[in-house]
């Protein structure tokens, strides 16, 4: 009998063309799914949370595995750890109840997304951040963020190419901080958005348009006016992959 057992995974999305499998390419799922097929000794289907395109970071990415090997979650750990390439690390592993299933199971996520404000990027930051060299007005941003917030239709913040027929989502909460790094010899604001379930591209489409805000291109109201229109072209750029990292999986 196979036992279901949920994986708490970090990785460093750089060097990966994203979660999934996809023919070639170097992905996470693809990397989880050598490591634990040498395990079992056949191929397992790694489930996760979501997917991660590339160049995203995940410091609490769930997924689950369903083995038949006789193994406790402290060996398994253990094992997938000495199987997997140094960008991704198992940071716990839980044997639960056969119904948890990462996807279907989670009832929301928190993202970060870092943005480093300073003339040069610190090659120390350069693959967790993005670089914004023009002055950002802090105030503005809490402000529009605040704007997010709530239950939308969430069409002119995602990809055209978005696998979801249905659009709308609830954001719960959206925080912007800024702290000063030496490293960064500047500022580094970090944006946190809590909901139940994002879009390909939302959350970076989101930061893209509150940067245009704190550069003093962009109207807080200009932001309602773009959701309710539905248009892609009413909202900001996508903001780079290297700045956005999956904090959390909620359950």
């Amino acid at each position: 009998m196979k036992k279901n057992f949920r994986l708490l995974i970090q990785y460093d999305g750089t060097d990966f063309h994203g979660w999934q499998i996809q023919g070639s390419e170097r992905t996470v799922q693809g990397e989880l799914t050598k490591a634990v097929s040498i395990i079992e000794g056949e191929e397992v289907f790694v489930c996760g949370s979501g997917r991660t395109d590339a160049g995203v970071h995940a410091e609490g990415q769930v997924a689950n595995i369903k083995i038949s090997r006789e193994i406790g979650p402290d060996k398994l750990k253990a094992a997938l750890n000495g199987n997997l390439p140094f960008d991704v690390r198992i940071v716990s592993v839980d044997a639960v109840d056969d119904s948890f299933h990462s996807r279907f199971s989670a009832i929301g996520k928190t993202y970060r997304y870092r943005v480093v404000n300073s003339s040069v990027m610190s090659p120390l930051l350069s693959r967790f951040a993005s670089l914004e060299y023009r002055e950002l007005n802090l105030e503005k941003m809490i402000e529009a963020a605040c704007t997010f917030v709530g239950q939308h239709d969430w069409t002119a913040f995602s990809a055209a190419q978005s696998d979801s027929e249905d659009k709308v989502r609830t954001v719960s909460k959206f925080i912007v901080t800024s702290h000063f790094s030496e490293i960064a010899n500047g500022n580094i604001f970090e944006f946190e958005v809590t909901g139940d379930g994002f879009l390909r591209y939302m959350v970076r489409a989101m930061v893209g348009t509150l940067l245009e805000v704190g550069r003093g291109e962009r109207s807080t109201a200009s932001i309602a006016e773009a959701i309710q229109s539905r248009d892609r072209s009413l909202s900001g750029p996508t903001a780079t992959a290297s700045g956005l990292t999956l904090v959390r999986v909620y359950y």
